[in-house]
């Protein structure tokens, strides 16, 4: 009797599958990547056209063992490693590891761990995509030539284990542009006005906002100009002008890809992008279904298709029509809107049957589980049925020679949204009293209510955030951006407090120095055209190693200049006059992965170390005493007086020695300006003007 067998990246996947095929089939895991480039060099021959240099991984020798031996035994060796790139690239190598004959390999791939996928995939094998390999391979060479040729020049410059990516190191300086904006942000100054109106015949007030004109709408910016709408409105008789009502429709959701899940996940359920890809591997890979066994209850989770196989919408409007009735089931699939390359191969992100409602599911999930299989299932639910209805209502109420406005909105049919609404969905302006207004309802004023206001800066990128920049950007794809983020916070180049990201001292130098010596490997129109030239090698349109031969020169020659740059600026062991209290010596300022630190020179006799607190030669605006450089725990960069916890003053920005001329308060740098620390004063200049 024939005897095959199948091997897949992880032992969870070994347990679902096992269960699916019969006693002729052995079913093992790789756990992972086999080979790799070598840590310890480049691994790449430069001399003879990019050759890499693939060497098995320490302590994979004996999986390799215990498969070559199971290989020899089977008729049939199945490689069925995940649906990607990525997958494709270690069926290769595992090929490669263990010798297989070619007559006796083939490739499966599904994208869901179901009984149907799984044997459907053994009736179509093939060959391996040595298109989707090389786009790998070039990635992979890519990355290791920007991380070991660049990362010893960081050591160089800042002294320690630093390291720069190819996509790490543009993810950095999006956050690190980022801040410079809100740091460099002015606050300005506008006001808005109500009108709280009564209309006859009703004992609840109404109330509208200031429009502009009747032609125009106004922003009001500041208070002379409110003081001279209030003069003119004063006296004013308020009557309605114009009532338009109109109906509008909610599109329903596309189904979720990689990152609207990691997106909406961190909206939603507060999970960061790699909790989220971890317990979306888990449901993919297989949960243990009480009085069903191990089965995988969502598809693959690298994807950025919206595309749903036909037999699963045609399930799905099905169930749909049966549960919440036939009005509620949208005729056909909605198609992706924009010209970017989708890996069509794959589908979007949607559970494996949609009758396996999160309720029935809610036994055998733990639940992180159950709580993202929940918002996967409502949005693969949602976007097979009919959009909201709503009907507006827009008042436009005249007052002398300005105009104010209320708007009120219903909901007619719930469609979608009776399954699922977005986390960040603003909520629907609800005003019944518009209903009862017509053209000669009487209107009388009871009073004007001003308010002041300041505007906001860009808000800090959050994970969410940054990968969908990434994603509109083109920077990286479905499978890295939760490995760049998570390396940018594992190297502390950044930071998390609450869910937003901020650079610290750190990752400042890396970044000023990647700008400084390698602008190209920091652009971001070139990272997002690389992402595209790969693409092209899967496509077999291009050779990867063309890209490398383009690539390699132009970096080599940055290097090299970069290595004579900064050996003429090598930062030296500076002195400072604090005395060591273990040994006399002056102690130095380092840099560490924090940032820089007091040291003792005599090490490694003495070991003293201490935090090293900059003065920027600005008095406390608080007690007087000298302003330092600070940190927060996390490694976030702010001022605060040398004499803290005693004294509590803290900036977040940098403070001058100059007094506010309106206020007397202190004043604080943002950019090339002065700003009033006190953002009721609001006074600003030029930060130019008062070094002259």
């Amino acid at each position: 009797m024939a005897h095959y067998l199948v091997i897949v990246e992880s032992p969870a996947k070994v347990k679902t599958i096992k269960k699916f095929l019969g006693s002729s089939y052995t079913v093992a895991a790789s756990q992972g990547h086999v080979r790799d480039l070598p840590k310890s060099s480049l691994g790449i021959d430069i001399e003879h056209d990019y050759e890499p240099k693939y060497i098995t991984i320490r302590g994979k020798g004996d999986i390799l063992a215990s498969l070559r031996k199971e290989a020899k035994k089977s008729d049939k060796v199945f490689l069925a490693t995940d649906p990607d790139r990525e997958g494709e690239a270690i069926s290769w190598h595992l090929a490669a590891a263990l010798k297989l004959d070619k007559k006796k390999m083939r490739r499966i791939t599904f994208n869901e761990i179901t009984k149907n996928a799984v044997k459907a995939s053994l009736k179509t094998p093939r060959d391996i995509d040595m298109d989707l390999v090389d786009a790998q391979q070039a990635r992979r060479v890519l990355d290791r030539i920007v991380g070991y040729r660049i990362s010893p020049l960081l050591w160089a410059k800042v002294k320690r284990g630093l390291s720069a990516g190819r996509v790490q190191s543009v993810a950095l300086r999006l956050v690190a542009d980022r801040e410079d904006e809100i740091n460099a942000f002015i606050p300005e100054e506008y006001w808005t006005l109500d009108a709280v109106l009564k209309i006859r015949g009703e004992k609840r007030t109404l109330t509208a906002k200031f429009y502009g004109t009747d032609k125009k709408k106004m922003t009001i910016h500041s208070e002379e100009e409110l003081n001279e709408i209030l003069k003119e409105t004063e006296n004013a008789e308020f009557r309605i002008t114009d009532i338009k009502t109109s109906e509008r429709i909610r599109k329903a959701p596309l189904p979720f890809t990689t990152s609207t899940l990691q997106q909406e996940a961190a909206k939603a359920l507060n999970f960061g992008t790699q909790k989220t890809m971890r317990i979306a591997q888990q449901l993919y890979e297989g949960i243990d279904i009480k009085g069903n066994g191990t089965v995988g209850v969502i598809t693959y989770l690298r994807t950025d298709s919206t595309r749903i196989a036909d037999e699963a919408d045609a399930s799905a409007r099905e169930y749909i029509s049966s549960v919440y009735g036939k009005e509620y089931a949208a005729a056909g699939q909605e198609a992706k809107e924009g010209g970017k390359k989708i890996q069509d191969a794959h589908e979007a992100i949607r559970p494996t049957d949609i009758s396996r409602t999160p309720a029935s599911l809610k036994d055998s999930l733990t639940r992180d589980q159950f709580r993202l299989y929940q918002l996967i299932w409502k949005r693969f639910a949602a976007s097979r049925m009919t959009p909201a209805r709503y009907e507006s209502r827009s008042v436009k109420i005249g007052a002398g020679k300005y105009c104010f406005a209320v708007s009120a909105s219903r909901q007619l049919f719930d469609g979608f949204r009776s399954v699922y609404t977005e986390a960040d969905e603003e909520k629907e302006e609800s005003n019944v009293l518009t209903g009862g207004l017509k053209m000669d309802s009487v209107l009388t004023k009871e009073r004007l209510e001003p308010g002041r206001h300041f505007t906001q800066p860009p808000a800090h990128y959050t994970e969410a955030s940054l990968v969908k920049a990434m994603e509109e950007l083109g920077i990286g794809r479905p499978s890295t951006y939760a490995p760049t983020i998570s390396i940018i916070l594992g190297r502390r180049y950044v930071t998390k407090e609450a869910k937003n990201l901020y650079i610290t001292e750190i990752g400042e130098v890396v970044n000023n120095i990647m700008k400084q010596s390698f602008p190209s490997i920091v652009d971001v129109n070139f990272t997002a055209n690389m992402e595209g030239l790969l693409d092209m090698v899967e496509e077999g349109r291009v050779e990867w190693k063309e890209i490398i031969r383009n690539f390699y020169p132009d970096l080599d020659e940055a290097v090299k200049k970069a290595e004579e740059e900064l050996e003429s600026v090598k930062i030296e062991d500076e002195v400072t006059d604090v005395i060591c209290e273990e040994c006399g010596r002056n102690m130095v300022i380092k840099y560490g992965p924090h940032g820089k630190f007091l040291a003792c020179p005599g090490f490694p006799e003495c070991r003293n170390t201490k935090p090293y607190l900059e003065k920027i030669g600005v008095p406390c605006p608080v007690c007087g005493k000298d302003v330092v450089v600070r940190k927060t725990k996390k490694g976030r960069k702010y001022y605060g007086c040398e004499d803290n916890p005693e004294c509590g003053f803290m900036s977040w920005q940098k403070p001058s020695t100059e007094k506010c001329p309106e206020c007397g308060g202190y004043m604080v740098e943002k950019g090339n300006k002065l700003v009033c620390a006190d953002e009721k004063c609001g006074y600003v200049t030029s930060l130019d003007q008062k070094k002259e």
